[in-house]
């Protein structure tokens, strides 16, 4: 068969033909990974697959060929199955390599076997692989990827709309989403299960921004490298929001620092490119600034001076003092204190840069 690429929401309306022999999920988002895998086991059980055999490798050194043994055998329960392998680490090895290439063909053949294999998210190198390659050239694969903290509230929407409930309209229904989004942020299957309880709690209709203040848990979880954007967004209040909450996480402030200094470093080195007379994209390509990133690069790098973003960098480097147990005369002493002056301080520059 050729070569099919879905994202999640393509996925239900490809399943309602026949299923494919092969798939490929891949993704570090569990609940969207979990659901893309039970939507391909409900389809081909609907199809008569009625048999399930799992192998989860573990490690490198795992031994491959009982897989394709399986692969091979008839059998025994029923006329059709699943064979789902499980590849945790997404590194199978070399072995494993070699494996999963014949596997990709057999299965691509196989009339009585659907054969679901399982990975995390995948680096630009591994999606290049020849292993890959094969699954790709004869499989279906289901790329999953994070939902984004812009993307939240609608896919609360979209979600609560499944069930039958929506949110009122205009600035009152968007406060009640970007509500559940900040309590629920890098968590997505809280959010899930959030609005689930919601759910469960009223019936279908509106729901009002009382009712889900009530319901709702504050479940967010942050992630350090997530906070650079967030500062190059100019979200004051989501940035002093994200600084508390890994804070109050226990994670240690130097990750927080370094995330940060770095995205300064790329920012810097931009903007003394363009000074220089670079073209943009040639810029951001050398700095490695792609995806969410690369956009938000196109907006701020031409209104910012190099001065102003060498001066961020230069007050990075103060508070990695700071982190590292250095007192500045001029900063908090506090680790976390001096990380919240940075962000806010820069958040607030890319914020006016952004609508001036």
């Amino acid at each position: 068969m050729a070569s099919m690429q879905l994202t999640p929401a393509q996925l239900p309306a490809h399943l309602q033909r026949a299923p494919a022999p092969l798939y490929v999920v891949h993704g570090d988002e569990p609940l969207l990974v979990q659901e893309a895998c039970d939507a391909i086991r409900a389809a081909a059980r609907a199809a008569g697959h009625t048999e399930r055999t799992v192998f989860t490798m573990a490690s490198a050194q795992a031994d491959w060929s009982a897989v394709l043994a399986a692969l091979g055998a008839l059998s025994l329960f029923a006329d059709k199955r699943v064979l789902e392998v499980r590849i945790p680490s997404g590194k199978p090895g070399r072995d494993g390599a070699a494996a999963l290439e014949q596997l990709a063909t057999q299965a691509a053949h196989s009339a009585d076997t659907v054969t679901l294999v399982v990975l995390p998210r995948l680096d630009a190198a591994t999606l290049k692989s020849g292993w890959m390659a094969a699954l790709a050239a004869h499989g279906v694969v289901v790329r999953v990827d994070p939902v984004e903290r812009a993307q939240l509230p609608a896919w609360i929407a979209q979600r609560l709309a499944a069930q039958g409930q929506r949110v009122a309209e205009g600035e009152e229904g968007l406060r009640t989403l970007t509500f559940m989004a900040d309590r629920v942020e890098g968590n997505l299957l809280a959010a899930h299960q959030e609005v689930v309880k919601l759910g469960l709690l009223h019936p279908p209709g509106e729901l009002s921004l009382e009712q889900v203040r009530r319901a709702v848990l504050d479940v967010a979880r942050y992630d350090p490298f997530k906070l650079p954007l967030a500062v190059l967004d100019g979200a004051l209040a989501r940035v002093q929001r994200m600084l508390q909450g890994l804070q109050a996480e226990g994670v240690a402030p130097v990750p927080v620092h370094w995330a940060l200094a770095e995205e300064l470093r790329a920012l810097h080195a931009v903007r003394r490119a363009l000074d220089a007379g670079q073209p943009l994209p040639l810029a951001l390509r050398e700095q490695r600034v792609w995806g969410a990133r690369e956009q938000r690069y196109e907006r701020l790098a031409p209104r910012l001076r190099s001065a102003l973003t060498g001066r961020w960098l230069a007050e990075a480097q103060t508070v990695d003092g700071v982190v590292k147990g250095l007192p500045h005369p001029d900063w908090p002493s506090d680790p976390w204190a001096a990380l919240q002056r940075l962000a806010v301080g820069v958040a607030a520059g890319c914020a006016r840069a952004s609508v001036g």
